[in-house]
């Protein structure tokens, strides 16, 4: 039987979900089969609405052998899984004589434990947070959550905390769940053979398709320990968020709360010595937080390192007499013992990173009015982690709607620790770059307003003249403003301001749940939604209700950022521009997200407005505009006015 062709397979899944065939999708789905016949690496820029799903998920599943897929966040793996891929298997049966196999895998601690949620979860003596579910009060929103999640368990075929609606806090789930250090092992546990994580893992392995999470991705090359199956080819969607998600996996973090947590489990397995010894050094690193100012920790203080020290050697103890103990005194003790192990293990190992002291490692307080000081490690760059881990032994393509910056892919692959494009040589993963455009005409659709007569924004205080600026873009809009703020006390001042001022009703983040406030936006082209980070990204709003997107200022990271401040001086050391690789190149990739809101449809219209002048007159400028959409850019205030007003008055006359 002749091998089916790629083009006649794209046709048939594109004609299934009822969209049309696109040059860029055709471009990259070709783009992604060489990759995988070649066993090679591709960065691929694939703008808004070029249908770059289908444009990887075809050539994948024509490939035959299994491929991993993974993407940033929930509502794309749901996506992939729940609509795209079930369309495209059927689609390419008939051609392919087989329908390939699918799965989502994600970090154990996703899923409901079985025997969490029967045997109940080894409690602290003195939290007395609920005597299994029957004494958690039902009127308590926790004992409402608890017992919901009861019935759920009954009803769910996955256990996928995502599957439960409406969801519960961090606080709810954790009494359900367990990390995988804290599991018993389905040899070990009653459980085990109704496990959902493990029913999860054996369909992977069965899999032809697995998606997963980048965290997972993270987890499976920091760990050692294979996490995912086997697979041939991997695919990173939402490639611009890997090295933040693999940095997030990879940072260490110690509280004095976390370390009592872990006294008070460790106290009932250990002998009395042993116990007073790690209660001791909690005491000690406690009084030491106490007095910890924000801010990186270029040299660990004398006082802190004998605090950690303190904490490594005693928590090292611990750990030896709890493997050496047994006492069927206490219920369910296998599990109180896995728990107590896997919280002095996390304190052990933080505290032995930040002892060792790694030129590759930046270490921090941060201080929060509620919960007081954390001590945090990450390491300075994961750029090795990935060459190393990444790009051996498969194929690798890597897309987003953002992976130029400043008009070459260099930016990126070097984050991913990937040589200039080209450059060959031995250990030096060879990659290629294609950028597949975006089916929508740019200049046309959109314009990109600077405005540059604003005053530079400085680090605090209130920008009178941009809020009157953006109480103007507003009105001249109708609305239909996301207004998208580097801080989130910039997001409230504009929105308590502008209350006051315009008739227009003014959202803001924080105020509801995003999903709540996105429909609400979308609902009603009079409304204006502001906010910060995840709106910059989240936020899909095709039509009129979205013609205004508004940037406060460049979004460059915080000069007292401790780990964008070392990687930045990391660069310089080594005679590099460390503005430019690291604060500029953060700019830009948030900027052309945020960009990326306005036109979602090849009927969208609207304008970008940017109420930083330095996007005009600053020498970076040109860098961060190469990285926006090619939008019609403009620095005449009157005629984004205009502009506004016409797209304002078109919508009206359509009825919208």
């Amino acid at each position: 039987m002749t091998k089916p062709s790629l083009p006649d397979l794209l046709h048939a899944a594109v004609s299934a979900v009822g969209g049309t065939e696109r040059p860029g999708q055709v471009a990259m789905a070709e783009a992604v089969a060489e990759a995988i016949d070649d066993n090679s690496h591709r960065l691929i820029q694939a703008g808004t609405g070029t249908g770059k799903s289908l444009g990887y998920l075809v050539p994948a599943l024509a490939h035959g052998e299994r491929v991993v897929v993974a993407t940033a966040t929930l509502a794309l793996q749901r996506q992939l899984v729940e609509r795209d891929l079930p369309r495209t298997v059927e689609a390419l049966h008939p051609q392919l004589r087989r329908r390939p196999q699918f799965a989502m895998l994600k970090g154990r601690s996703n899923y409901l434990c079985l025997h969490r949620l029967h045997e109940g979860a080894p409690q602290d003596e003195e939290d007395g947070l609920f005597d299994q579910f029957e004494a958690a009060a039902p009127t308590s929103k926790l004992g409402q959550d608890l017992l919901r999640m009861r019935d759920w368990a009954d009803e769910t075929e996955t256990g996928d905390r995502d599957d439960l609606t409406p969801g519960v806090s961090d606080k709810a789930w954790s009494q359900i769940s367990v990390s995988s250090r804290e599991c018993l092992g389905a040899t070990k546990c009653a459980y085990g053979a109704e496990c959902f994580a493990e029913a999860a893992r054996e369909r992977a392995k069965l899999a032809d398709v697995v998606v997963t999470n980048h965290a997972l991705l993270a987890i499976d090359a920091i760990e050692g320990a294979p996490v995912l199956p086997q697979h041939e080819v991997l695919i990173v969607d939402e490639a611009h968020e890997l090295v933040s998600r693999v940095t997030g996996v990879a940072t260490g973090e110690l509280t004095p709360g976390q370390v009592n947590r872990a006294v008070k489990r460790a106290a009932k397995l250990v002998d009395e010595k042993t116990a007073d010894a790690l209660q001791t050094a909690s005491e000690t690193f406690e009084r030491v937080m106490e007095l910890a100012l924000p801010g990186r920790l270029e040299q660990i203080p004398e006082d802190l390192g004998y605090a950690l020290m303190s904490l490594r050697d005693s928590a090292r103890n611990v750990i030896s007499a709890i493997g050496a103990t047994r006492d069927k005194s206490v219920h369910d003790e296998d599990a109180v013992r896995k728990q107590a192990l896997a919280a002095v293990e996390s304190i052990h190992g933080v505290a032995e990173r930040i002892t060792n002291g790694s030129e590759y490692d930046v270490v921090w307080y941060e201080r929060h009015d509620r919960f007081g000081a954390t001590l945090r490690v990450a390491p300075l760059s994961v750029s090795g982690l990935l060459r190393e881990k990444l790009f051996e032994d498969r194929s690798v393509v890597l897309t987003s709607a953002t992976l130029k910056l400043g008009g070459d892919f260099n930016g990126v692959a070097a984050s991913l620790g990937l040589s200039a494009e080209g450059v060959e040589g031995d250990d030096v993963p060879v990659w290629r770059g294609l950028d597949v455009g975006s089916p929508f005409d740019y200049p046309k659709q959109g314009i990109l307003y600077v405005a540059k007569h604003l005053a530079t924004p400085g680090r605090e205080g209130t920008r009178g003249d941009m809020m009157d600026e953006l109480a103007e873009l507003i009105e001249a809009a109708g609305g239909r403003t996301l207004g998208l703020f580097s801080s989130m006390r910039g997001a409230k001042a504009a929105a308590e301001e502008l209350r006051g001022r315009l008739d227009n009703p003014i959202l803001l983040q924080g105020e509801e749940t995003l999903g709540e406030l996105i429909k609400s936006f979308a609902a009603d082209p009079k409304t204006c939604l502001f906010g910060t980070l995840s709106l910059w990204q989240g936020v899909d709003v095709p039509g009129p209700s979205c013609q205004l997107v508004v940037m406060d200022r460049i979004p460059f990271p915080r000069p007292d950022d401790p780990l964008m401040s070392a990687r930045q001086k990391s660069v310089e050391e080594h005679g590099g521009n460390g503005f430019m690789a690291v604060a500029a190149t953060h700019a830009a990739l948030l900027m052309a997200q945020g960009a990326g809101r306005l036109v979602r449809a090849s009927g969208d219209r609207g304008v970008v407005a940017v109420l930083d002048p330095r996007l005009a007159t600053a020498r970076y400028g040109s860098f961060l505009r190469a990285t926006l959409p090619d939008f019609w850019y403009t620095t005449d205030r009157n005629q984004a006015r205009r502009s506004l007003a016409a797209i304002d008055a078109t919508a009206k006359v359509d009825g919208k």
